[in-house]
């Protein structure tokens, strides 16, 4: 069977400078490229800044991110495009585009004459590799992944483009069943419509090591071990979760709290542990590469995750698959990935008190970390890329460009 030719497009995927960033898009993809039927080349714009001088902070990465990489074998090329201040909402998809045509051409003027355009984040990606599939005719998959149509689709300009890219593609994608049916709910129609979760990479996540021997072996110290991890931003709840720990010690239970993951809350934070007492009782790790997370989930008594929206957060099948269990808020995708009792809780009010109640409604509960286990091995790949080759195929037999 002849392989398939596949354009990879988006804004999120990592790079040398920013190995973590969108690195649920590079797993996807490498899952993908593991079945020996697809090839593909990658390009994911990043936004143009003058300068590298780490004054700029996350912008001087911008300008440091090389124009050509190979990431794990893969061709990834990182063309520039201009993102006008206040203006950005509404221009991006079109500054987007052109900043990536000249790379398209590349690609086609090297010979990768690829089959189809898959693109990751509705807005403005989605858009943008609309007007591509439109300019050199090629079909087009978009994936919805969270913001883009949680958040981006309340706007009424934004929805519009994505009504009309979802008019040009092939196909819309949802990685949780509930992105789907957002996506349905605000008119924006393709000509197939399906959910294709993002799966858990069940090799690297386990803890084959005892969790005790982890904590000794990390300085975990103290009795019930809480875990966060996400980019450190007000939608994701850090702030919940310490103010749940400060509910817990004054129920007289002894638990610590290790939070991973970087971002502009992180002195907001700190502020909020030493007002409530817990300089002690709350660590924070900074970002961590996902080989180093696996300790960390298995040192963890459970990982608590505050999100106020997700699309499928893969950091709850990442515990999961380390035999630790979660508890979580009720939004978005997440009750497709936990079934409680069985790997954890879920909460519907979203406060401190509510999570406190079910870390400890857990914690006299907890289930056996093979359970928990067992239940993540539901969510491999192997499903994923399958639904993805028949998807790509069914779209090219159609002729749909």
């Amino acid at each position: 069977m002849k392989k398939l030719k596949v354009l990879t497009f988006s804004t999120l995927f990592p790079s040398s400078v920013k190995p973590g960033h969108g690195i649920f898009v590079e797993t996807r993809l490498r899952e993908l490229l593991k079945s020996g039927q697809v090839e593909s080349r990658v390009i994911a714009p990043v936004p143009w800044f003058p300068s590298t001088n780490p004054r700029w902070g996350e912008y001087a990465k911008f300008a440091a991110t090389p124009a050509r990489e190979q990431r794990n074998g893969i061709d990834v090329r990182h063309p520039r495009y201009l993102l006008l201040p206040k203006a950005g909402m509404t221009t991006a998809p079109l500054t987007l585009a052109l900043g990536a045509r000249a790379a398209v051409q590349q690609l086609l003027d090297e010979g990768f004459d690829f089959d189809l355009i898959d693109a990751h984040y509705y807005y403005p990606d989605g858009v943008a590799a609309a007007l591509l599939a439109r300019w050199f005719g090629k079909p087009l998959v978009v994936t919805a992944r969270g913001s883009d149509v949680n958040l981006i689709g309340r706007f009424a300009l934004p929805r519009r483009m994505m009504r009309w890219a979802a008019g040009v593609a092939g196909a819309s994608v949802g990685v949780s069943q509930a992105l789907v049916d957002r996506l349905q709910a605000l008119g924006i129609h393709s000509a197939r419509q399906l959910a294709l979760r993002n799966g858990v990479d069940l090799e690297r996540f386990r803890a084959d090591t005892d969790p005790q021997q982890l904590r000794a072996q990390l300085g975990a110290t103290g009795g019930l071990q809480l875990l966060s991890v996400g980019n450190l931003v007000p939608l994701k709840g850090h702030d919940l979760v310490i103010e749940a720990l400060a509910l817990l010690r004054r129920q007289g239970i002894d638990a610590a709290l290790n939070i991973i993951g970087a971002g502009p809350e992180r002195p907001a934070l700190e502020a909020l542990s030493q007002r409530l007492g817990l300089d002690d009782r709350v660590r924070f790790l900074g970002p961590l590469p996902q080989q180093d997370l696996v300790a960390w989930y298995g040192a963890a008594d459970m990982l608590v995750l505050a999100s106020e929206r997700e699309g499928w957060p893969n950091v709850l099948l990442e515990s999961m698959a380390c035999g630790t269990p979660v508890v979580a808020t009720a939004v978005g995708g997440i009750p497709e990935i936990v079934a409680t009792p069985l790997t954890g809780r879920l909460v519907d009010d979203r406060s401190a008190q509510a999570l406190a109640d079910a870390v400890l409604g857990l914690w006299q509960a907890m289930p056996a970390r093979s359970a928990v286990r067992g239940h993540a091995q539901v969510f491999g790949w192997q499903a994923t890329t399958e639904g993805q080759l028949t998807l790509f195929r069914d779209i090219l037999q159609a002729g749909h460009a």
